[in-house]
């Protein structure tokens, strides 16, 4: 995939906004989440006429912004301006009126309804209306689609279709509405090379055409070929806004990133480095592996992991982590390549004990309707001990579910209470209790710690450093690269489908923002 700049479409740096030049002002804006500050005084602008890129790593704010924006977040304090007359956006609906939309990186379509129904869904049909025709309703959307050159057929299943033509969908009801201002949240994270191509065809038509487009990404390459200007936010604090011809890729991975990852408290319990087994306890061979749509997050990976290591795989989000826990705990198939345990093929069942530290806990992690003690036993049911034949010993696993209650200090009045009624903090620890309490010798943690307040992070990070030290071989996947440096003996960053070896203890920000960027490394100058 070619991602030069598109230097005939390009257009001169833009000044700041003016009277004269329709414009989107967002002024101190405020967000909180508890004691947690999403966003921090950022402000923001949008010209029309201009594609502007909101880069960041995770967390760093960038959707958050524009959920503002877009009407689904109220801010805590700020202004915004449209035009330079202050509006007040109570709403999606109300984002609509002012002609902002959004393009969530989600598909928000019914897989089993046709293109011409899932248009006709977000059609704006009259209160009023007696009749409502499904095909009449869709066609402005179907219409803008045609302007920018799509064919879409409105009889096709949205489910039978690739996720490219998925999103030409989402553009078109986004176009139907005459928004005058567009945003696209990580629009290229499931598209591949002539897809996004296409989309930026797309982008700098609209632009071209006099609307303005917010492209929030973490990919460095995209906002070079892409932007006019970029806006850099980092931990919810604005860091930038420049011309794109201002800038380079070390220049914006050293804003996207800061300082290189801080030594951590629990850095000092990696103790000294020991030598590695001379046996891995697990390898990863040629693995190649696709996404839910069908698309390659990975390809022909390598990797192995020792006993008593823990492998750190860092990167933003989208670029196969997910995918890949599920391919080395047997939820998913992979493409092709093997997954070896010691000296044996991968088989469901026939390999060491697993415990699974998912990255969603309310979807992956715990049945929420369900009670403490029932989410704490879900591997305990399976082990002989606590069974007599078909029957459970349930006074045995009461005291099992009470003893972990206490030693992975789970905070609930009650065993019996449902998991839904618990914090964050206890919720995870349901899960890290669950997955470590049997002793695993594979462990396989996504963001473990994703949410959580410093004690909690503190108590899972010990009983990570506690199931190494017996010889746990541990893949911690995280995107808190402070986390990987504490934690990791070593580490890689997922980007491009590819693992890059990476040493923290370096704290080269330069390098490191590269290659979350996405870009290469040869481009540092």
């Amino acid at each position: 995939m070619n991602l030069a700049r598109d230097t005939a479409a390009s257009t001169t740096p833009l000044a700041a906004p003016s009277s004269t030049v329709p414009s989107v002002q967002m002024q101190q804006i405020v967000k909180r989440y508890g004691a947690t500050i999403a966003l921090n005084a950022v402000d923001f602008d949008l010209q029309a006429g201009e594609i502007h890129a909101l880069l960041g790593e995770n967390g760093a704010g960038k959707s958050t912004l524009m959920h503002v924006l877009s009407g689904m977040t109220q801010p805590d304090s700020g202004t915004i301006r449209i035009n330079n007359a202050t509006v007040n956006i109570a709403s999606p609906k109300e984002a609509r009126r002012l002609g902002i939309t959004m393009v969530h990186q989600h598909f928000t379509l019914v897989p089993a309804f046709t293109v011409q129904e899932n248009l006709a869904l977000d059609a704006d049909v009259p209160l009023h209306a007696l009749r409502y025709r499904t095909e009449e309703a869709a066609k402005p959307a179907l219409n803008q689609a045609a302007a920018l050159g799509w064919q879409l057929d409105p009889y096709a299943r949205v489910e039978d279709l690739p996720v490219g033509i998925q999103q030409r969908i989402e553009i078109a009801k986004a176009l139907a509405t005459n928004a005058q201002w567009l945003i696209f949240d990580e629009p290229t994270a499931v598209l591949i090379g002539e897809e996004i191509e296409e989309l930026f065809r797309v982008l700098r038509t609209l632009r071209n055409s006099g609307k303005g487009v917010v492209f929030i990404t973490h990919k460095l390459p995209e906002v070079m070929a892409l932007a006019d200007r970029v806006t850099v936010l980092r931990r919810g604090q604005k860091i930038a806004t420049a011309s794109i011809h201002e800038v380079n890729p070390t220049l914006l991975a050293q804003w996207m990133v800061g300082e290189a990852p801080k030594a951590h408290p629990l850095s000092e319990s990696k103790q000294v480095s020991r030598p590695l087994p001379k046996t891995p306890a697990f390898r990863a061979e040629n693995l190649t592996v696709l996404g839910d749509k069908g698309e390659s997050v990975l390809q022909n990976i390598s990797f192995e992991v020792y006993p008593g290591e823990i492998f750190g795989i860092g990167g933003v989000d989208g670029n196969g982590q997910t995918e890949l826990a599920e391919t080395i705990v047997g939820l998913r198939t992979p493409k092709s390549g093997r997954l070896l345990w010691y000296e044996g093929e991968f088989q469901p069942g026939q390999h060491p004990r697993i415990g699974y530290i998912p990255q969603d806990r309310r979807r992956h992690g715990l049945a929420l309707t369900m009670t403490v003690e029932e989410n704490l036993l879900f591997e305990a049911v399976k082990e002989a001990k606590y069974r007599f034949g078909p029957f459970l010993r349930r006074a045995a696993l009461h005291e099992l579910a009470e003893t972990l209650i206490r030693e992975f200090d789970i905070r609930t009045p009650s065993a019996k209470l449902p998991a839904s009624a618990l914090s964050g903090g206890n919720q995870q620890k349901i899960v890290v209790a669950r997955a470590l309490h049997h002793r695993a010798e594979w462990i396989v943690a996504v963001n473990p710690v994703r949410g959580l307040d410093i004690n909690a992070t503190q108590f899972v990070h010990a009983q990570l450093l506690n199931a190494k030290q017996r010889g746990a071989s541990i893949v911690l996947i995280s995107t808190d690269l402070d986390e990987l440096a504490a934690l990791a003996d070593r580490t890689v960053i997922l980007s491009n489908h590819q693992m890059h070896p990476i040493d923290l203890t370096q704290r080269d920000a330069t390098q490191i923002g590269l290659l979350l960027g996405g870009a290469s490394i040869k481009e540092t100058p």
